[in-house]
């Protein structure tokens, strides 16, 4: 995968698989969505969606790339429980990489001057609503992270290789809590289950880096 790679060189070249950070650039892709592996369930009206955005944290470890997990906690409203990656909603008027900064800072205190912003990935569209811009960052280490008791639970980080592995993308299948059937991807690490939206983006990021994989 991309252990060959110089540090250096690994930023350019993931750099240059993703979209550059303009206001327009994530229209310009093909936007993935929860209704990839669902397709007979219709897609919403693509004016009804939410605008938002995560932090794909790519952390510079010695012994290579991992990425920045949450599990939210146990006590919001919904998604409770679930791996997630920092973010949420934008505010009006905000770009998706100012979201995806200020979100990371709130859910579980990464200083964003830690972050060096690489590009977007590709846009996805979740079941309720929310229409999602991935910012990839490379992540310094020597950050000190502080969760958000309201909504983060824990924080880890899965190596990089290993999530990009489509040796470890597992097709599913579970009931919606509306009692729908529903398809979607599933990452195991450890005792962590990343599924729903969240493999959906990695498995998009994957995608855009090697090139769609065959299942």
């Amino acid at each position: 995968m991309t252990a060959d790679l110089a540090p250096v060189d690994l930023r350019g070249w993931i750099a240059g698989h993703l979209d550059p950070l303009e206001t327009d650039a994530a229209s310009r892709h093909p936007t993935r969505s929860d209704f990839d592996l669902n397709n007979d369930r219709p897609p919403r009206d693509a004016s009804s969606y939410t605008a938002a955005a995560v932090l794909i944290g790519l952390v510079e470890r010695p012994e290579g790339l991992s990425v920045l997990l949450t599990r939210r906690a146990d006590t919001l409203r919904s998604h409770t429980g679930q791996v997630a990656l920092p973010g949420g909603r934008c505010d009006p008027g905000e770009t998706p990489w100012a979201t995806a900064l200020r979100e990371a800072e709130e859910e579980i205190g990464l200083d964003p001057s830690f972050v060096s912003l690489a590009g977007l990935s590709t846009p996805y569209r979740t079941g309720t609503g929310y229409h999602i811009t991935p910012v990839v960052g490379f992540v310094t280490p020597g950050f000190t992270l502080t969760p958000s008791p309201a909504e983060v639970a824990d924080i880890f980080e899965p190596p990089f290789d290993f999530l990009m592995d489509p040796a470890n993308h597992q097709k599913r299948q579970g009931l919606t809590p509306a009692g729908d059937q529903r398809r979607f991807y599933a990452i195991t690490w450890h005792d962590q289950l990343i599924w729903g939206a969240t493999a959906g983006m990695l498995r998009a990021l994957h995608d855009r880096l090697y090139g769609p994989a065959v299942d």
